[in-house]
């Protein structure tokens, strides 16, 4: 069985997490995206290499796999995302999978989908982990200024 590539109207109707399984829909993040024409690092490349654009504030070239959360930033023109990618996650399973979404089996989605949950987990959890430290950390330098 494979998936097909749904239309506009069939993506509105899908959870915002799989949308992202549509190129198309991932191109569409980079509205704001700084790199369009004459670079390596055009939307279209950024999204044929798994990753959607989140700009924050302070850096408005941030970008993130959908499928194994790698975070960048700091893109240059000539950049090569998929090149990037390969080089900053090298075990990503968007990678490996070496074709297009909408010719995967639904054993293969099923699959993607899988290490996509694994990596959200592995994300939040050291997120969980990384918030628990600097709240420790704060109640030491507490309890140190009360003992000083």
């Amino acid at each position: 069985m494979k998936v097909d590539r749904a239309s506009s109207g069939a993506a509105a109707q899908m959870s915002p997490d799989f949308r992202l399984y549509l190129k198309e829909q991932r191109v569409a993040t980079f509205s704001q995206w700084p790199f369009v024409s004459d670079c390596s690092c055009t939307p279209d490349r950024m999204a044929g290499a798994g990753f959607i654009h989140c700009p924050s504030e302070n850096a408005p070239d941030v970008t993130q796999c959908f499928i194994c959360f790698k975070e960048l930033e700091g893109w240059e023109p000539d950049d090569d995302p998929m090149e990037e990618h390969r080089r900053h996650s090298p075990n990503c399973a968007f990678l490996a999978l070496q074709k297009d979404i909408s010719q995967l089996t639904l054993q293969e989605l099923l699959k993607l989908s899988k290490e996509r949950m694994i990596n959200m987990i592995k994300k939040e959890v050291n997120q969980k982990i990384t918030e628990l430290e600097n709240h420790t950390e704060h109640i030491r330098n507490e309890i140190q200024s009360l003992i000083s």
